[in-house]
């Protein structure tokens, strides 16, 4: 997924509207729409304020890392696939198997 597709996603969550966005960085709203659209790229900076305006970070995963970063993001523990998520683990789902 590439990382504007990821700041999109981060912003339709959290609810903040292009122009509280603008509020928190300084960033035009129609830069911000062509930076989440994929239709821009922007410099380290904009995407760190942009991350920062939505409560998020950014963080360069080694691709040989990425499928455990994935699996513990997704509440999942890491090791074999079959392991139990967490919340399973939580409410002893799969305790019998």
């Amino acid at each position: 997924m590439k990382l504007s597709e990821l700041l999109s996603a981060r912003r339709t969550r959290s609810g903040r509207t292009l122009q509280q966005i603008h509020d928190v960085t300084g960033i035009a709203t129609s830069s911000i729409s062509k930076l989440l659209s994929g239709k821009s790229e922007a410099k380290t900076g904009t995407l760190e304020a942009l991350a920062d305006a939505l409560d998020a970070t950014w963080v360069l995963v080694p691709k040989h890392l990425l499928p455990e970063v994935q699996r513990l993001l997704s509440g999942k523990a890491i090791g074999p696939d079959q392991a139990p998520s967490t919340v399973d683990q939580l409410f002893g789902a799969g305790a019998n198997e």
